[in-house]
């Protein structure tokens, strides 16, 4: 099923009209790329300094560096000389894309964003992406909420703090990208049946962050696995994207982990903005979800929304690095 298809290529993914929201609805309009010629992002992966700290700090079994892909990995300083000045900002792909694009369809990765803030004052020391998942477009019907994804993502945060002796961390995050990395802040209790069950993802790391920006994530799950059902692990009712059915106009039965993510609010960092298009190709229905948009995360400070093409799921992070750069660096809407 074509639908279908394209849902899995997406990343990050939604959730309900909020009060305290930034601008409306956009028209389409050529955001401002860099003010100079933008550099060209490194493919060579974590630094040999950032690698051998992971390695002494009992990071490897994560396998941040991901080796096995080109532009598997970013980030990282050149020598204990490079002083890390600017907030790090750490990105998180969606379901089947990587760190760092490398030509393949839908898996442009971070390239545009990083490229805008090395051209605006940020070093490779301050940026940071891992590849979470098997960046494969055959595998993403089965990628899901697991306990690896959430604690690699939880890891690498933890990591990249650490490493930068950061008081704060930046974090922008595309379609799974977005629930992935909001339970990862969360904390708390958590299941994964397919890999032993019940588990703890450790404290809130509420504190640990100054700027949280999701990108056209499902917040509130996707109408299209409504239409297909909870058969696939995207989909699946437990952790993956199920929406529920509406009963009497009651929404019942959705993902217990997008519950699970609902139950409270706030917790992503000092500052929430989301980023989405109503023209979402693969969220599709008008990002709405039974009467909200799924993009949106409750008690978010503020958003950025598009209504037309070319700002559709992929679009929406790889034009938008200016209103990235502004959203974690300034705090304001563009």
């Amino acid at each position: 099923m074509r639908l279908q298809h394209s849902l899995f290529l997406m990343g990050p993914l939604l959730v309900g009209a909020l009060s305290g929201c930034g601008p409306g609805v956009e028209e389409p309009t050529s955001e401002p790329l860099a003010t100079v010629e933008s550099p060209v992002v490194s493919t060579a992966g974590l630094t040999p300094h950032f690698r051998s700290w992971l390695t002494a700090n009992g990071y490897d079994s994560y396998d941040f560096v991901r080796a096995d892909l080109v532009g598997g990995s970013h980030g990282g300083k050149a020598s204990a000389t490079d002083t890390v000045v600017n907030t790090p900002v750490i990105f998180i792909h969606g379901n089947s894309d990587k760190a760092v694009g490398t030509g393949t369809a839908g898996q442009s990765g971070w390239n545009a964003s990083i490229e805008y803030f090395l051209a605006n004052g940020y070093k490779p020391s301050e940026l940071y992406a891992t590849t979470w998942g098997p960046a494969d477009v055959m595998q993403t019907a089965v990628q899901y909420h697991s306990k690896t994804n959430v604690m690699k993502v939880r890891k690498f945060i933890e990591a990249v703090k650490a490493y930068t002796g950061a008081t704060k961390v930046d974090i922008i995050t595309h379609s799974m990208g977005v629930t992935l990395a909001r339970k990862a802040l969360m904390g708390g209790p958590a299941n994964d049946s397919a890999n032993g069950g019940a588990y703890n993802v450790g404290p809130a790391l509420t504190g640990s962050v100054d700027t949280f920006v999701g990108i056209a994530g499902a917040n509130l799950g996707l109408t299209s696995c409504y239409q297909t059902g909870p058969s696939t692990p995207t989909c699946g009712s437990t952790n993956g994207l199920y929406p529920g059915y509406l009963y009497f106009g009651v929404v019942l039965g959705r993902s217990a982990y997008l519950d699970d993510l609902r139950s409270l609010s706030s917790y992503e960092g000092d500052y929430r903005y989301t980023i989405y298009s109503t023209a979402d190709e693969v969220i599709g229905y008008g990002g709405i979800v039974y009467g909200q948009y799924t993009s949106r995360i409750p008690g978010q400070t503020g958003e950025k929304v598009y209504s037309a093409y070319p700002y559709g799921h992929f679009n929406s992070k790889d034009l938008t690095a200016a209103v990235q750069y502004s959203m974690v660096r300034n705090h304001t809407i563009p």
